[in-house]
């Protein structure tokens, strides 16, 4: 009956991953506002890049709030300051309100994947954890994939009664974060409080003194950063080389997102049967597969195999490494879950630098700063286990 409670618990918890994958609007969403305000790559590469800086400020807080407020409450603040940010674009559609907003989401998104992730091991209490949060980013990704198909429907789509374009995909993924953060709050979940003194910043910085941990940590940056770099260079390289209008080249992204959501499902399953280490090896097998074929490729059906493969190399990335630097101090989880997704800073660096590159030799340039990431990932299989 335990186990069965602890997996109805799951359900509110999963539907906070869906709130999760919110973020992944920014890859489509930075498209569209690059063609509404007339910007250049550099510039509208700042959108996501704002996104995921806050990943560097918040996250190690936000480990240390953990320990104060709880995991649970921790979520329920990300879903508010997630909310207010979705808000914010149906209000006005400036450049720098279209900061702002970008700015919350990546602050609530912090706070919440530094928190959600732990929450998962609250709730299994000694369950299969990568399995788990592999089926969390499946969930996840649930949400990346349908961002471009909502933005292009409202691009595209008479919405007379509501007369919004594009960004009637803000008031959608509004009305799913209110019902996640009501239905968080109303589930019962049982945390053990934290033994001894809080740690400080020094305590949390320390770890990464712990080769495992700074490896793991910068293993996050390469997933992210690629992933983000992908998201967002995807539909430039289709534009660029295909000569598709933005309209249909979001296609791109959402083949992203359906490759990776098919890798959580399919990884969820994979990371219970077979060697940790072995997949992880096919992952970013695949991963170096797909960055030749952007790099190289001129024809729709390369570009398009490309995408798919980095979407599903990419999809269990995360999960493995995250879990494997969670699992080396589960004294310490919380602060560890803080230095982790402060990796996620990643997302930040790389599309920054994406941005210089793409604008000084096209887009192959993009595409060479995400290669950078996959030799780094190849350099971690040594250290995954099992």
């Amino acid at each position: 009956m335990n186990n069965k409670t602890n997996y109805m618990k799951l359900v509110p918890v999963m539907l906070c991953f869906f709130a999760m994958g919110f973020v992944d609007l920014v890859g489509i969403a930075s498209n569209y506002v690059k063609a509404d305000l007339g910007l250049d790559d550099a510039v509208a590469n700042v959108f996501p890049s704002m996104v995921f800086f806050w990943f560097l400020i918040f996250s190690v807080p936000t480990g240390m709030l953990m320990n104060r407020i709880g995991r649970k409450n921790t979520v329920l603040l990300s879903l508010v300051v997630t909310v207010v940010s979705l808000v914010l674009p149906l209000l006005g559609d400036g450049f720098y309100v279209m900061l702002a907003s970008f700015c919350l989401l990546g602050i609530g998104n912090a706070l919440m994947q530094t928190s959600l992730n732990p929450l998962i091991s609250t709730v299994l209490r000694g369950g299969n954890l990568a399995s788990t949060l592999t089926f969390g980013q499946f969930v996840k990704a649930i949400a990346s994939f349908l961002a471009p198909y909502l933005a292009m429907w409202g691009a595209t789509s008479v919405i007379p009664t509501l007369g919004y374009d594009w960004k009637v995909l803000f008031l959608i993924y509004l009305v799913v974060g209110v019902i996640s953060a009501v239905l968080l709050f109303l589930t019962p979940i049982e945390e053990e409080k934290t033994a001894g003194k809080a740690s400080g910043f020094g305590d949390c910085f320390r770890l990464l003194g712990k080769p495992i941990v700074l490896l793991s940590f910068l293993g996050i940056m390469c997933h992210v950063g690629i992933d983000v770099g992908t998201n967002t260079t995807a539909p430039k390289l289709l534009i660029e080389r295909l000569g598709m209008t933005l309209n249909e080249a979001a296609f791109a992204t959402s083949l992203y997102f359906i490759f990776r959501t098919l890798g959580c499902l399919t990884g969820s399953f994979f990371l219970r049967v077979m060697n940790n280490k072995t997949f992880f090896t096919i992952s970013v097998v695949m991963m170096a597969l797909s960055m030749i074929g952007m790099f190289f490729g001129t024809s729709k059906a390369v570009l398009y195999a490309a995408i798919a493969l980095v979407g599903y190399g990419n999809s269990n990335i995360f999960s493995i490494v995250f879990s494997q630097a969670l699992q080396s101090e589960p004294e310490k989880q919380n602060e560890v879950s803080g230095l982790m997704i402060m990796g996620l800073f990643g997302g930040t660096v790389f599309p920054l630098v994406m941005g210089f590159a793409s604008d000084a030799v096209g887009q192959a340039g993009a595409v060479a700063v995400m290669a950078v990431g996959v030799v780094y990932l190849f350099s971690y299989v040594t250290k995954v286990k099992q």
